[in-house]
């Protein structure tokens, strides 16, 4: 058994970020588990319109990912400039976008941080521009897809997890894990992984369960919100908190406070979308 526990606690040193390597070139998993991401919740939608009565056609959806693709990669950057390192980027606004530091010189460090919370921002608008070009009800289209993206956003975190990064809060738990990029080779909480089960897999049994039972449109999508938030808000207290911004009041991460406004969004699109009965 100690062996066992052991090889759990360095599985991360074994575990190259790397699918392949020509030269300089390099394909990581990380990559790969987006576009599995993508995939899977493309076949999970195209699923529900052949079977629930969607008035969707295939080709539309196939439409709507590029839309979807470009807005998630623009509002995830842009959220994590705004929410987790403004300061920073105000002063060096080039490095938002391009793939090179100014500071000493020009370096090449490609592109790195993206926000979750500014993702879905991102999705959100670019769904309202698609549904509007396509004369579609945002709201029904909202919850096509709602019990779908959980299940892929869990090859997204595995992704993290692969990479050795956004690893947990220093911890004494069996199942703790060292991962090569923390420079004190603490053990942390696989916090990577509490997210891919309860952001991802749990969430999307949910969802999935009661996807034929929504009372409204919007229902669905409401409750992925508030689900979300809630299980992203608990499970940051095993997350390390960015460095360059700790913890609010010493209680809260960025991500928690991020969460807090999801849950009320939630509870307000349900509000709002709830018919009013009858008088």
């Amino acid at each position: 058994m100690a062996n066992l526990l052991e090889s759990w606690r360095y599985l991360p040193f074994h575990l190259s970020p790397n699918l392949l390597e020509i030269g300089s070139f390099q394909l990581r998993y990380y990559s790969l588990m987006y576009l599995v991401a993508f995939g899977v919740t493309y076949l999970l939608v195209r699923r529900r319109i052949g079977r629930e009565g969607y008035p969707y056609r295939i080709e539309q959806v196939q439409d709507y990912f590029v839309w979807a693709i470009f807005g998630l990669i623009l509002g995830a950057r842009l959220g994590y400039v705004l929410f987790y390192n403004f300061s920073y980027y105000l002063g060096r606004p080039l490095e938002i976008f391009l793939p090179f530091e100014f500071t000493n010189g020009i370096r090449f460090v490609g592109i790195s941080g993206m926000s979750y919370h500014g993702g879905t921002i991102g999705v959100i608008v670019a769904t309202a521009l698609f549904c509007r070009t396509q004369g579609a009800d945002f709201w029904n289209w909202a919850d096509l897809f709602a019990p779908a993206i959980p299940l892929g956003y869990t090859f997204g975190r595995i992704g993290n997890f692969i990479n050795g990064e956004l690893y947990g809060r220093a911890t004494d738990v069996p199942w703790g894990m060292i991962f090569p990029l923390d420079a004190d080779h603490l053990v942390r909480h696989p916090s990577q992984l509490y997210e891919a089960l309860g952001e991802g897999v749990l969430l999307f049994l949910l969802l999935w369960a009661i996807r034929r039972r929504s009372p409204f449109d919007g229902f669905l999508f409401g409750l992925y919100v508030i689900g979300y938030g809630t299980a992203r808000f608990v499970i940051e207290y095993f997350r390390e908190p960015d460095a360059q911004l700790g913890l609010f009041l010493g209680l809260f991460s960025m991500g928690q406070l991020l969460c807090l406004l999801m849950i009320a969004a939630g509870g307000l699109i349900l509000a709002v979308r709830k018919p009013r009965a009858a008088t």
